[in-house]
């Protein structure tokens, strides 16, 4: 029974590395939310409370780098908090208009909106609209590294238990 519980955690948390690659699923959370919850199911003692506590710092590090990077990319290449509030009333509206994607595709919309009523043109917004996006494409290869990271720290964690 344990062993099959573990194999589903396992599964689980391979479907949150697909959400952190393809934003339909809190890719992460899921991640973080499995792991720690098998670890201290197989046993609350002071490796599984370690291991958790590591996780837990990841799953921070990574969820900061997916809101922190695109800002302040944005801040750098002239993009104001009227336009982010722009991209994230976009991204509310893309998500019930076009369920889960439209949320990104609701977001890049509204930011590139919100600059060309700031900036006036289209090529300025487009340039500083692209740089958000790079920002959150190093943050979701930074949240893609630090989940790899922590399903081996998992993996690792259940083999020597199992050992």
């Amino acid at each position: 029974m344990e062993a099959a519980v573990l194999g589903i955690a396992f599964l689980a948390m391979l479907v949150g590395m697909i959400g952190v690659v393809i934003p339909v699923l809190p890719g992460l959370l899921i991640v973080w939310l499995v792991g720690v919850t098998s670890l201290l199911w197989q046993g609350a003692d002071t490796v599984g409370w370690l291991v958790a506590a590591w996780l837990t710092g990841l799953f921070a590090l990574g969820t900061l780098a997916t809101v922190l990077l695109p800002a302040r990319r944005g801040r750098e290449a002239g993009a104001t908090t009227a336009s982010f509030a722009a991209g994230l009333t976009g991204a509310v509206l893309g998500f019930f208009v076009l369920p889960v994607a439209g949320f990104l595709v609701g977001f890049v919309l509204g930011l590139l909106l919100g600059e060309r009523g700031r900036l006036g043109e289209w090529e300025a917004a487009r340039g500083s609209t692209l740089a958000v996006l790079r920002g959150y494409g190093i943050g979701v290869l930074l949240e893609l590294v630090l989940g790899v990271t922590m399903v081996g720290s998992w993996l690792v964690t259940v083999v020597v238990r199992f050992g």
